[in-house]
């Protein structure tokens, strides 16, 4: 009689080691026991093996497969850039003449003689997959050397430092509090703020509070957490409706009438604050940050019914129709008067395509189904397939980049998402997402991180860095993956998406300040005098709050 046990192992290696053997004992037991026997088997089994334990052994088996590898020949290498990895990488080192075979070798930054890990390979552009779930995280350094029949080394082709992530490995902390409660107290936070308690009798930002720099963003942000705040608290409604309308005027205010090149349009930057006062911001717009606003006046339009704020909308729409190439795709930076792009960097489309996929599905429009069917297509053909997920931050400059060189989740992950939400899922969408939203994790989430020398651990994990060129775990961040594999769970029941997702969610809860419902826009530890200047934007705490909302729905259905 074979027993099966899963002890309480406190090395996770360890841990997941035990359940891959369990597993594997099942798998070679189904060709040689009878039904019955087998089912008694696994009985016994699954009495010590948890639904966590299973499913942190299906993410140790899903980290051995590389994400979409160069060497199958879909798209380049795009990992040069990379600083960390938890699913096993494969890096684009040259062949050398001569070579019998290759040795990987990998150690620890820290010299340790006793932790050291090796394979052979028939090429250098091998993944890492034989050692992966055997090295322990922190940060290594990776060998490879040709060797000829004999196994002597030849020549050194490659070496790369990084840091080996840790894996997801549950359990993590349960929510700390509701998650419809904690999402209450974050908007009522933001209404209370005195630069939003401003547009009770202003049609125009306090500035105290300057990232109101960015108006279709933050001021869009603003509009829609008023929205929010008027159907979770009724007796607030009539002033948060006359807020939310003051913060949508200015935006009318400040947008282009109707017959210019950019109508309806608010702008991107407003005045000269922060990045707004940059030479390359000045006079420019983010062409895809009118879809913020865009979904502020809908918003607004399905509280109040008033025409005006959906004709706005669709007249943002209209704009988007006639920008548009013929090849789908539209600049990512344009002059603010004239609508000519002032750079020739594509934008990435995620932001318009779930734009148009509301007006499509909320509504019933058809009109801008033909920006849907070019966007789609430019962003399959160019960004899906070449894998250059680019980041478009209204504060960082895209001009000099080589390809790769900021890859973030805050384009990943919303797109997986809306190919997951499209009406029809083909087979092409749903891999193309799976390898967006590993891309995301692999890249960005953190799982856990080990202390410092004080015993410290400097964020507040799990949580998900924003992008290569800043890196700091940020909500939105949180907000953009946990979606996606909320996604990705509600159209194929993966069990383990839903783990991940319930992870970073319920770290929400933890790191929001329980005194004021305050949701912090960065997850890292800081000194005092650091502290002080960190940063706190509106439309990022807005968008956690939906990752909580939907997560309570999500929970309440089941």
């Amino acid at each position: 009689m074979f027993i099966f046990v899963a002890p309480n192992y406190e090395n996770t290696s360890a841990k997941v080691g035990l359940l891959q053997t369990n597993l594997l004992i099942i798998n070679i037991m189904k060709r040689i026991l009878t039904p019955l026997i087998l089912a008694a088997l696994f009985f016994t089994s699954c009495k010590t093996l948890t639904e966590t334990d299973i499913l942190n052994a299906q993410a140790a088996e899903e980290y051995l497969q590389p994400i979409r590898p160069g060497y199958e020949g879909r798209n380049p290498f795009w990992n040069k850039f990379a600083k960390k990895f938890i699913y096993a990488p494969a890096f684009d080192f040259p062949e050398t003449e001569g070579a019998s075979a290759y040795r990987f070798t990998v150690k620890p930054v820290k010299e340790n003689p006793a932790a050291v890990w090796s394979f052979t390979a028939d090429t250098p552009k091998a993944p890492l997959s034989p050692i992966w779930n055997e090295i322990t995280p922190g940060d290594v350094v990776l060998t490879v050397e040709a060797i000829d029949s004999e196994g002597k080394t030849i020549a050194t082709v490659g070496e790369r430092k990084f840091l080996r992530d840790y894996p997801f490995s549950g359990p993590y902390h349960d929510a700390v509090r509701d998650y419809k409660d904690a999402a209450r107290m974050a908007i009522y936070y933001i209404h209370m703020m005195p630069a939003v308690q401003s547009w009770k009798t202003q049609t125009i930002p306090d500035m105290g509070y300057d990232y109101n720099t960015y108006p279709c963003k933050i001021i869009g942000a603003t509009v829609r957490n008023e929205v929010m705040v008027a159907r979770e608290f009724p007796m607030l409604a009539e002033e948060a409706i006359t807020m939310a309308k003051n913060a949508a005027a200015f935006l009318i205010n400040m947008s282009h009438p109707e017959g210019s090149p950019l109508a309806f349009f608010p702008p991107t930057y407003y005045l000269d604050l922060r990045f707004s006062k940059e030479d390359w911001n000045q006079g420019k717009t983010m062409t895809l940050e009118a879809c913020a606003a865009g979904h502020a006046f809908l918003d607004l339009y399905d509280y109040t019914g008033e025409q005006m704020y959906y004709d706005r909308a669709l007249g943002i729409a209209d704009t988007y129709l006639k920008l548009q190439r013929e090849d789908g795709s539209y600049p990512i930076k344009i002059d603010f008067n004239t609508g000519e792009p002032v750079n020739e960097v594509g934008a990435m489309l995620h932001p318009l395509l779930n734009y148009i996929l509301r007006l499509h599905n909320q509504y019933g429009l058809t009109k801008y189904d033909v920006i849907t069917e070019k966007g789609e297509k430019w962003m399959d053909e160019i960004a899906v397939e070449t894998f250059n997920m680019t980041g478009q931050f209204e504060d960082v400059n895209v001009m000099g980049l080589e390809p790769y060189e900021n890859l973030t989740n805050c384009t990943a992950a919303p797109y997986a998402s809306y190919l997951l939400n499209k009406e029809t899922v083909s087979e092409k969408d749903l891999n193309n997402a799976i390898d967006l939203i590993r891309l995301s994790e692999d890249q960005f989430t953190f799982w856990d991180t080990t202390p410092n020398e004080y015993g410290l651990r400097m964020m507040a994990t799990p949580c998900v860095f924003e992008q290569y060129k800043y890196q700091k775990p940020v909500d939105h961040s949180a907000h953009n993956v946990a979606m996606a594999f909320l996604d990705l769970y509600e159209e194929t029941g993966d069990r383990l998406a839903f783990a991940k997702a319930k992870a970073l969610i319920d770290n929400m809860t933890i790191v929001q300040n329980k005194g004021n419902g305050q949701m912090p826009t960065t997850w890292d530890f800081r000194t005092p005098y650091h502290d002080s200047n960190r940063s706190f934007w509106t439309n990022c705490t807005f968008a956690a709050v939906t990752a909580l909302l939907r997560m309570d729905k999500i929970t309440s259905e089941e």
